[in-house]
């Protein structure tokens, strides 16, 4: 399909809890509407630092919000089930989180911590790292993120246990608004042992440096 047409679908694109419209804009009219905003902003699209910015601003969001297109679920539909029968908690700390608010359309940048209990079947580490860049490449609100990533490892993995912290400054509040640099949003998500068990949850937690 090239670029320039509309994107059809008979079912929507993407999946994993978010859907495009059947029918797209073109990227043309998207272009067209970056232009507009500049103009609005009181300046020239026309002169020679902006003529080429709608359509970079165009090619950026492709990349930023690809998540729209990829099923998080499918990344962890490949597990291995050959785990010595290992029970012990698995974690990926300090992941890099690129996200949007879906308020303003302005950077989440932080980390999140993620680790769950195997119940026979273990996933590729990056896996868990690919769900999370999955969704936060899409407009987001920090609580809603947490949830479904915990949630989506719970619901293919069926581990004995989830647990999802988020650590992450939002420009909303930091550039805009009240204008709070150095401030941190900390999320949480326990699922299953992690929410039941206390000890479990405090050895998550310690291993973070308890947020």
């Amino acid at each position: 399909m090239a670029p320039d047409d509309h994107a059809t679908a008979d079912k929507p694109v993407g999946m994993g809890t978010a859907t495009l419209p059947a029918v797209r804009p073109t990227r043309q009219e998207a272009e067209s509407a970056v232009r507009t905003l500049i103009e609005w902003v009181g300046d020239d699209p026309n002169r020679e630092g902006l003529v080429d910015t709608p359509a970079r601003v165009i090619k950026a969001y492709e990349e930023l919000f690809a998540g729209y297109l990829e099923d998080p679920k499918a990344v962890l539909e490949r597990t291995f089930e050959e785990t010595e029968q290992y029970e012990e908690m698995v974690m990926l700390r300090d992941i890099r989180l690129e996200s949007f608010c879906e308020h303003h359309i302005l950077p989440i940048i932080g980390k999140a911590h993620i680790a769950y209990v195997p119940n026979g079947r273990v996933v590729g580490i990056s896996k868990l790292a690919r769900v999370l860049e999955i969704y936060g490449k899409r407009l987001q609100i920090q609580e809603k993120l947490t949830s479904q990533v915990a949630s989506t490892i719970e619901e293919i993995l069926r581990p004995k246990g989830v647990a999802v912290v988020i650590e992450a400054a939002h420009e909303c509040m930091t550039t805009r608004g009240v204008h709070k640099p150095g401030v941190t949003m900390i999320t949480k998500s326990m699922l299953g042992c992690f929410k039941d068990d206390r000890e479990m949850r405090r050895d998550f937690l310690s291993l973070i440096g308890n947020p």
